[in-house]
């Protein structure tokens, strides 16, 4: 172990546990006994350097619960780990409830110790290593990936690789990983931008290219619209997939996914031409064709994407050719 681990342990029964901390000494775990929480309180106070309190549930004075509470007061970064002969569920709930990072019952097995200081203090280290040496498995088959010609598919298989990556590696601390994981990105994405280059007319002329802005709706939307049941379609702008991986937990506590897809911007991608090409089912050209005063230039002042609801009427019109309400 590079640098010691300090724990402070408080119990009042700490002259029993002996054997405990004679195999954390052992392990190479520094360890701080006191025998009350007013001692623990105090000792948190005048340093800084402890990495994980050990607190028995059933001291008298100040109980247990009661020095947690004060612990996450001033210092709710330090993990801490309730220890406890008492095994009633509601004591239980109600550490849980006050954000411990884990519970053990006595008699404690140093072995038990150990496990939870490894989850507790050494699990960032361990993913850290873990997710590294994943990484640098899969370099190679990403590698072959980009080089084996992909098409627009395969490139959004790509895509989600490296950005899965991306946030895995995130969560490390490995620079030398996130460092040659961005020289890939951006390999990949030179490449992508010469595919794009080459292929993106054709998209634009057939119909058996990526769903794209002015085919979202009629490919991935309007399909699953019913008379029995309203839809609601949140679009968020310019939201990219590593944006969404990132939300996405928040919104699972209330909703499934039932489907994850993608679509391929028009270009330029900016929000008067991509945003009003989903909302339009067109190309701009064709907006600017059939809705001229609907359609301002570049160099024209005034909000450019001011016609939304107006275009997505229209397409209703055109694609499904019945009245639907829309708001």
């Amino acid at each position: 172990m590079a640098e010691k681990i300090k724990i402070l342990w408080a119990d009042d029964e700490i002259d029993l546990l002996k054997p405990q901390l004679f195999f954390l000494d052992k392990k190479g775990y520094e360890v701080v006994t006191v025998s009350n929480g007013y001692d623990a309180l105090d000792v948190l106070s005048n340093t800084h350097d402890v990495d994980v309190v050990f607190l028995d549930e059933s001291m008298p004075g100040l109980t247990g619960l009661e020095t947690l509470s004060k612990i996450k007061e001033t210092n709710a970064q330090i993990p801490v780990v309730m220890i406890t002969k008492n095994e009633a569920e509601n004591i239980m709930e109600d550490a849980i409830g006050a954000q411990i990072d884990d519970y053990l019952i006595k008699p404690v097995n140093p072995n038990q110790i150990l496990l939870s200081l490894k989850k507790i203090v050494d699990n960032k280290r361990l993913v850290s290593e873990k997710t590294a040496l994943e990484y640098q498995q899969e370099f190679r088959n990403i590698i072959m990936d980009i080089q084996n010609n992909p098409d627009y598919r395969e490139w959004a298989t790509i895509y989600k690789k490296i950005i899965n990556w991306e946030i895995k590696l995130d969560d490390s601390d490995n620079p030398q990983m996130k460092e040659i994981l961005e020289m890939q990105k951006s390999e990949a994405n030179a490449t992508f931008f010469k595919y794009v280059s080459k292929n993106y007319l054709d998209w634009i002329k057939a119909e058996d290219g990526p769903v794209m802005s002015q085919n979202l709706f009629r490919k991935k939307i309007f399909p699953h619209l019913s008379d029995s049941s309203k839809s609601v379609v949140l679009l968020l702008d310019n939201l990219r997939y590593d944006q969404w991986k990132i939300i996405e937990p928040i919104l699972t506590e209330f909703y499934r996914v039932e489907n994850e897809d993608y679509f391929y911007s028009l270009l330029p991608s900016a929000t008067q031409y991509s945003r009003n090409a989903i909302f339009a089912g067109m190309l701009p050209s064709e907006i600017h064709k059939n809705y001229p005063d609907w359609w301002l230039h570049d160099f024209e002042e005034g909000g450019k994407n001011m016609k939304e609801q107006e275009l997505f009427n229209e397409q209703v019109k055109r694609l499904i050719r019945k009245d639907i309400k829309t708001d």
